[in-house]
């Protein structure tokens, strides 16, 4: 072999555990990426979960003030503040209120 053959084979073998070093480094940072990207993920769905569960929540909560505008638009509903908050009555009709001890 030529000294030029017997140089190259040498830089050759000189330059491999260089290349081999930083596959494992990519490797190692590859990995620690992914393990951080699992746990960010896990994070975001248990948030996602506690989120859409929120949104039912106020959405019954949404239904409930809408039936109870419907009541306080009733007459019924009218009428049982007259008596409760205001102390009205009917002509016709007696009040009559227990005795306080």
């Amino acid at each position: 072999m030529s000294k030029r053959r017997k140089k190259k084979k040498q830089q050759n073998k000189k330059g491999l555990p260089i290349v081999a070093f930083v596959v494992v480094i990519f490797c190692l940072v590859l990995g620690i990426r992914t393990f951080t990207l699992k746990q960010q993920r896990d994070e975001l769905a248990e948030k996602r979960a506690a989120i859409e569960k929120e949104i039912a929540s106020e959405e019954q909560r949404t239904k409930d003030l809408e039936e109870l505008e419907k009541y306080m638009q009733t007459k019924k509903y009218m009428e049982e503040v007259a008596k409760e908050k205001l102390g009205l009555v009917y002509p016709d009709e007696i009040l009559i209120e227990p005795e306080n001890k």
